[in-house]
């Protein structure tokens, strides 16, 4: 069960992962050390699942973005395309779907060229059918964040 403590600490981590224990405690006006507990306990209830650092796409030469449909032949409740698809590298995400594709893929690549190159690839693994892509022109937000407030 998250409380509203946890919900301040999980909005904190959301906004900034390499704040300070001291700093968390500061803002939630607790003790670093009930601080610390409750982050393993997170931890462990798998409510925190990995801290990660965020890259500019750009500056890794993967600012091209695409967001791919996938029809895959496959049975109905069957993600063994899609994990083939997770592998591929550039392929930022995979959602197995319900409606008119099976899977959309979030792709990150240099260019064009190279969204032609991982489409082929997409399109060699076992159980993919058809592909139909959209590209980004320009993204207005992109966040990993989830809201989380505080319960009245």
């Amino acid at each position: 069960m998250i409380d509203d403590i946890d919900r301040k600490i999980l909005n904190l981590l959301q906004q900034n992962a390499r704040i300070s224990n001291a700093e968390i405690a500061r803002q939630v006006e607790m003790a670093p050390s009930g601080v610390l507990l409750r982050l393993r306990r997170l931890e462990e209830n798998g409510v925190i699942q990995k801290y990660e650092t965020r890259l500019s796409p750009k500056a890794v030469d993967r600012g091209f973005t695409a967001f791919t449909f996938v029809n895959a032949d496959e049975v109905v409740g069957s993600t063994k395309t899609g994990q083939k698809l997770a592998g591929i590298p550039g392929v930022q995400e995979v959602h197995y779907t319900a409606g008119s594709a099976t899977y959309l893929l979030k792709l990150r690549v240099p260019d064009a060229e190279a969204l032609a190159d991982m489409l082929s690839v997409i399109g060699n693994v076992a159980g993919v059918r058809s592909t139909n892509s959209v590209i980004v022109l320009k993204t207005l937000k992109e966040t990993s964040e989830l809201p989380l407030f505080d319960k009245e």
